[in-house]
């Protein structure tokens, strides 16, 4: 008999939540296959089965809470199949001395999970009058712990019929009900919308905002797209531009790429680049190593590989832990102008948005229409000056609008 353990889930995790299983009691299973879903406050992970046979018991349910090194299930051998098949009568037997369960329960019997089914009948309970808090409306060990907690002194009886109501519900409370649903957030975005709070309270959070004109970079995107591909194999995108500018910025103002801790500054003097990407299951931000050792094509490259793999949910906690600096771009969702929220504990967030052509005034005095985009920093005034934060912004608007500064560093 081999154990499903919940393997170790990464630095500070030490919970995580059954999100779904991939297999059933009595399925076979191969050796690395993934049998069940656990979802952490970061990322979504699978547990692969170690050794090959059959599910002979699944030990926790879907929605329930588990810790590092604690029994999910059981694998068998081939036979376990039948074997687990085998003691039907018995558990038939004493479902027969419950004469006075409702009629009601078998239709539902099929929507419990074994441990759950059990709780039910040995505590003669309806099923249909529990409210069920797991994935797809199902009954949780958790949900029946908390009826019997309510109903006190009937737990070991048959509720008794309700009485008729004095008068029936209106109408549109009925249907202000039906229309509702309520469902459980997942793990990762209540980490999330802790995470978004906790740095509106402890940092002192403003936006400075600039205009940069991306001309010249579509120009030298045109111009070498073709070669930069041929020799790369990897198209060359926006991103790696703002990459560069953001490091030329931070080394020549490292407040914004330092943290806070108590009484204490830390200047990071490495370049950990946090992307900002979009999941089907929130906002997560992998985070590129040593930017500033890399070049164009790598970096394209990197966000390429850890985009795809967090929309995957194949990405490692690893990965989204240790960054300096984050940039995120709403542009690709249409957004023109946003104040982007801290990434704690890093100091600073650079938003970019949508490229739009706008009628600009230049230098001859002429009005042309400019392909424009609106940059935000948002920083913790705490640790960045007024100062510091807009010449750090003016410093990627330059480098942006003329791409030759990356080369010469200036």
């Amino acid at each position: 008999m081999t154990q499903i353990l919940v393997p170790t889930l990464g630095e500070s995790v030490s919970e995580a939540t059954v999100a779904q299983w991939l297999k059933k009691e009595g399925d076979t299973v191969a050796v690395d296959e993934p049998i069940v879903e656990l979802e952490t406050d970061k990322v979504t992970l699978e547990v692969n089965a170690t050794a090959a046979g059959v599910i002979s018991s699944i030990v926790v349910q879907e929605g329930e809470n588990v810790e590092v090194g604690a029994l999910l299930g059981e694998i068998g051998g081939e036979g376990a199949a039948a074997n687990d098949a085998a003691p039907a009568p018995k558990a038939e037997a004493k479902k027969e001395e419950a004469t006075s369960a409702p009629e009601a329960k078998s239709d539902e019997d099929h929507k419990l999970s074994p441990a759950v089914l059990k709780m039910v009948n040995d505590n003669n309970l309806d099923a249909s009058k529990i409210d069920g808090s797991g994935k797809d409306g199902r009954l949780t060990k958790e949900d029946v712990q908390n009826h019997m907690e309510g109903n006190k002194g009937s737990t070991k009886q048959i509720d008794p019929a309700p009485p008729k109501p004095a008068a029936a519900p209106s109408v549109a409370s009925r249907d202000n009900t039906q229309r509702e649903e309520r469902v459980r957030m997942t793990r990762l975005r209540q980490a999330v919308a802790k995470r978004l709070k906790g740095a509106q309270e402890t940092a002192a959070i403003l936006t400075t905002f600039n205009e940069v004109d991306m001309g010249a970079i579509m120009a030298l995107r045109k111009e070498y797209q073709d070669k930069f591909v041929k020799k790369h194999d990897v198209k060359l995108g926006f991103m790696s531009f703002f990459v560069k500018a953001a490091i030329q910025a931070l080394k020549e103002f490292p407040a914004v790429n330092a943290e806070i801790d108590g009484t204490d500054i830390i200047y990071k003097n490495y370049y950990d680049m946090g992307i900002a990407v979009s999941t089907p299951q929130g906002l997560v931000v992998p985070v590129i190593r040593d930017c500033d050792e890399k070049n164009m094509a790598e970096i394209e490259k990197s966000i390429i590989d850890v985009g795809t793999r967090a929309r995957d949910g194949k990405i490692s906690i690893d990965e989204m832990q240790g960054g300096t600096f984050t940039i995120t771009n709403g542009g690709v969702f249409g957004s023109l102008m946003s104040t982007p929220i801290l990434n704690t504990p890093q100091s600073a967030i650079l938003g970019m948005h949508k490229i739009q052509q706008r009628p600009m005034v230049m230098p001859d005095g002429s009005i042309e229409a400019r392909p424009m985009m609106y940059l935000a920093l948002s920083y913790d005034h705490r640790i960045i000056d007024g100062k510091e934060s807009v010449s750090f912004l003016v410093r990627i608007k330059e480098a942006l609008e003329d791409p030759q500064r990356l080369l010469l560093d200036i």
